[in-house]
C-alpha cells in the first residue's frame, strides 16, 4: 500500500474509490475517448400546454437561480441527480460578493451571517525566490454549503418550486413551443437551464467532442493537528518547475482543521500525470509546505477533480430554449474555475435576463446567448494561465514562471490596492492591467522577453484581440451607464436586447466590481 491508498482509506466515504473514479473520467479526457451524449432532440410538433416556465437541471448551483426566479413569481421545478444537499467543505467567496443573496430577498441579514462558517486575515501570495504579498478581506470568507443550500432549498420549495432529488436528467426534446424534460418525472417548460457542471451532457453533445484547451488538476485535503495558523495562501510557489508542472497552492481555515489544496495548468496530453500521481505529489511536498509532519495529520476530507476550459468560451449552444449556467455554460475564468464564485458573481445579472427572456418571450439560441456574452476581460486571462504552463516536450527555466509571477505581482502591489484586488478576485480592468503590464515590462524587461517563445506569437496575436477589446468596452461601459435610465422606459422587446449589450459591457470590462 502506498502513501496515497494508506492515507485516503483513512477518510470516511471512500476517498480512495472516489479519486479513482474520477482518475477514469481524467483519462478518458486524455485519451479522448469520451462518449458524445445524443439526449437533446428535436420535434416539429407543437407540445401544447405547458406545466413550468424554468425548468433547472443540476440543483448544486442551480437553487441558486431556481429560487431567485421563484420568488419573482415564475413556474419553477428543479431536479438533481442525487439529494440536493451541499458539501462539507467551505466555498470561499470575498465578503462583499455575499451581499447579492440580500438584495434578491434569497437571505436575511441574519441567514447570511450564519451561513458564513469561517472568517480569517490575511492572505498572501508569494512565489518562489519572490517576495510574498499579504491582502486582506480577498476569499477570506467560508460558506457554509450545507447550511445555505438547505435554506435556499426550503425557500424555493415555499415560494411555490418544485424540486425532484435523485431524479438524473435522461433527455430533452425541443418542441416549437417548449421542451419536453425527461427526469424521473416527464416535465414540459418553456426554458432548460442546464446546470450540471463541467460535464453536462447537454454541453457535452454541443461540445462534440472537443478537447478542452486546458485543464486545472486540484488535489486536497482538510486535516486537524496542524499548528495554529489563521491566515491564508491565495496562490503560492515553493518549489520549481517539476514533471513538467509547476505545482501551486492554497490554504485556508476551516471549521475543521485547515484546508490545503495544490494545483497545477496543463493540456490533456496522453503523458499528463493522474490524479493519483499527482496527489503523492501533493503528500510529498505537504510537509515542507505547512512544516508539519504527516504522522501529526487527522485527515477530515479529501479534495480532488480537475477542470477543462475551452478558448472559445462561453460554450455555443446548439438548441433554442436551452440556457447553460454555471460551470455547464464555460463563463468561468480559465484561472480560477470558481463555479460558485462566478455564479454568485454574475446571479443577479442572470435573475434579470432570465426574468426579462421569459416576460418578453425571447427563448431561441439568439436570444439566449446574449445572457452568456463574450467577456474579454476573462478572455485576457487566457495568456497568464499560459505563462503558467508548459507544454508536455517543451523546454522552459525550471524557475522560469515563478521569476515571472514574482515580478508582475510586485509591481501590481507597488500600483495599489485598486489594481491588485480585482484581480485576486478575477476582475481584469484595461487601464489597472495597462499599468500593470508596463510596470512589469520596463522593470524586468528580461523576464518578459522569456515568455515570448514560452507562450507562442499566434498566442500573443490573439491576446491582443481580447486587449483591444478589453479597452472598447470598458468605453462602451461608460456609454452604457449613460443610457441606462433611458433604456428602463422602453418596451420589452427592445429592452432586453438592449439591457443585454449593457451588461455584456459592464461584466466584459470588470465594470461590475
Amino acid at each position: 500500500m502506498n502513501l496515497t491508498e494508506e492515507i485516503l482509506s483513512q477518510i470516511p466515504g471512500n476517498a480512495l474509490e472516489g479519486l479513482r473514479r474520477v482518475d477514469r473520467l481524467w483519462q478518458s479526457l486524455k485519451e479522448n475517448t469520451l462518449p458524445i451524449p445524443q439526449l437533446v432532440k428535436q420535434s416539429e410538433l407543437p407540445l401544447g400546454t405547458l406545466d413550468w416556465d424554468v425548468v433547472i437541471c443540476g440543483g448544486t448551483l442551480g437553487i441558486l437561480i431556481g429560487a431567485s426566479l421563484a420568488n419573482l413569481g415564475w413556474r419553477v421545478a428543479l431536479i438533481e441527480r442525487g439529494i440536493l444537499r451541499g458539501r462539507d467543505q467551505e466555498w470561499n467567496i470575498s465578503r462583499k460578493e455575499l451581499e447579492v443573496f440580500v438584495q434578491l430577498n434569497l437571505l436575511t441579514e441574519a441567514e447570511l451571517e450564519k451561513a458564513i462558517a469561517t472568517q480569517y486575515n490575511p492572505a498572501r501570495v508569494g512565489f518562489l525566490g519572490g517576495k510574498d504579498i499579504w491582502v486582506t478581506d480577498i476569499l477570506n470568507i467560508g460558506v457554509d454549503p450545507v447550511y445555505l443550500l438547505e435554506t435556499l432549498k426550503l425557500k424555493f420549495l415555499a415560494a411555490g418550486g418544485k424540486l425532484l432529488e435523485n431524479s438524473p436528467f435522461q433527455g430533452a426534446v425541443i418542441h416549437p413551443d417548449g421542451i419536453l424534460v425527461e427526469a424521473s418525472e416527464t416535465l414540459k417548460t418553456r426554458l432548460l437551464i442546464d446546470a450540471m457542471g463541467n460535464f453536462s451532457p447537454i454541453v457535452q453533445q454541443a461540445r462534440q467532442g472537443e478537447k478542452p484547451d486546458s485543464v486545472c488538476l486540484v488535489v486536497g485535503t482538510c486535516a486537524k493537528g496542524f499548528p495554529e495558523n489563521k491566515t491564508g495562501d491565495l496562490i503560492y510557489s515553493f518549489t520549481p518547475l517539476e514533471n513538467q508542472c509547476q505545482y501551486f497552492w492554497e490554504a485556508f481555515p476551516a471549521r475543521d482543521g485547515r484546508t490545503t489544496y495544490m494545483f497545477t495548468y496543463l493540456d490533456a496530453d496522453p503523458k499528463r500525470p493522474s490524479l493519483e500521481e499527482f496527489f503523492s505529489e501533493y503528500l510529498r511536498l505537504l510537509p515542507e509546505y505547512q512544516k508539519v509532519e504527516l504522522s501529526q495529520l487527522e485527515f477530515v476530507r479529501a479534495l480532488f477533480g480537475f477542470f477543462p476550459s475551452y478558448r472559445q468560451s462561453p460554450v455555443k449552444m446548439l438548441f433554442d430554449r436551452i440556457l447553460p449556467a454555471g460551470d455547464s455554460s464555460g463563463a468561468q475564468s480559465p484561472l480560477s474555475f470558481g463555479g460558485f464564485g462566478a455564479m454568485v458573481r454574475h446571479l443577479q445579472r442572470l435573475t434579470n435576463g432570465i426574468h426579462q427572456a421569459l416576460e418578453c418571450d425571447r427563448l431561441t439560441q439568439n436570444d439566449l446567448s446574449l445572457l452568456q456574452p463574450y467577456q474579454p476581460n476573462l478572455a485576457v486571462t487566457w495568456l497568464f494561465q499560459r505563462t503558467m504552463s508548459v507544454g508536455i516536450n517543451q523546454k522552459v527555466a525550471p524557475e522560469q514562471i515563478n521569476q515571472l509571477l514574482s515580478a508582475v505581482f510586485l509591481e501590481m502591489e507597488n500600483l495599489g490596492d485598486s489594481v491588485l484586488k480585482p484581480f485576486l478576485q478575477d476582475v481584469v480592468q484595461f487601464f489597472a492591467l495597462t499599468k500593470a503590464l508596463l510596470k512589469t515590462q520596463l522593470s524586468h524587461p528580461e523576464i518578459v522577453i522569456k515568455i515570448i517563445p514560452q507562450v507562442g506569437i499566434l498566442a500573443l496575436i490573439d491576446w491582443l484581440v481580447h486587449y483591444f477589446n478589453l479597452a472598447v468596452y470598458s468605453g462602451l461601459n461608460q456609454l452604457g451607464a449613460i443610457i441606462q435610465p433611458w433604456v428602463k422606459e422602453l418596451p420589452p422587446v427592445p429592452k432586453y436586447y438592449l439591457q443585454r449589450w449593457i451588461d455584456a459591457w459592464k461584466y466584459g470590462s470588470g465594470g461590475d466590481y
